[in-house]
């Protein structure tokens, strides 16, 4: 607003153009930051300092390092601005769901291969017997409990065969 306003162009105008109320405008104007916007800058800035010289502390221990340097906060404060920087401990952090992350792939995969655009594509095929096997298991739920199913075929012979397995 402040160029359109140099070239001549009202400030009303530029404010019913944008669907803006001039109050605000103004008082933003006057202090374009506020004190809380400034009192969570100098906060971050502690707790971030506290971050790079101990890579270990959780928000927990930031916030008492931040207390230190003279940023006081609740522990929630900290937690928020930790959370939405990224600031995580080097121990990592709670797992997930089920209490596992996923890891590698147990295996490699053999039929990968990358085409002429560099993507990943997979061929599925075999010179000889037992080299290549695919699988898979579903899990159905019925009234007696869960069905299993799991499927295994040979590639090269395309031969198959299903086992099911129910538990309770």
């Amino acid at each position: 607003m402040k160029e359109l306003a140099a070239d001549g162009v009202p400030v009303t105008v530029t404010c019913r153009v944008l669907k803006l109320a001039r109050q605000p405008y103004y008082r933003w104007l006057a202090t374009p930051v506020t004190e809380a916007e400034l009192a969570q800058a100098y906060r971050a800035n502690a707790l971030f300092d506290a971050h790079t010289d101990d890579r270990e502390f959780g928000y927990r221990y930031l916030v008492e390092e931040a207390r230190d340097a003279g940023e006081p906060m609740a522990e929630r404060t900290a937690w928020r601005i930790c959370s939405t920087n990224g600031w995580w401990s080097a121990f990592g952090k709670k797992r997930g769901k089920n209490g596992t992350k996923p890891g590698p792939p147990v295996h490699d995969d053999l039929c990968a291969y990358l085409d002429e655009h560099g993507v990943t594509r997979h061929r599925f095929t075999a010179q000889g017997p037992n080299e290549l096997w695919l699988s898979d298991i579903t899990e159905h739920r019925t009234g007696q409990g869960k069905l299993y199913l799991c499927a295994i075929k040979d590639v090269y012979s395309n031969g198959s065969w299903a086992t099911p397995s129910a538990t309770g």
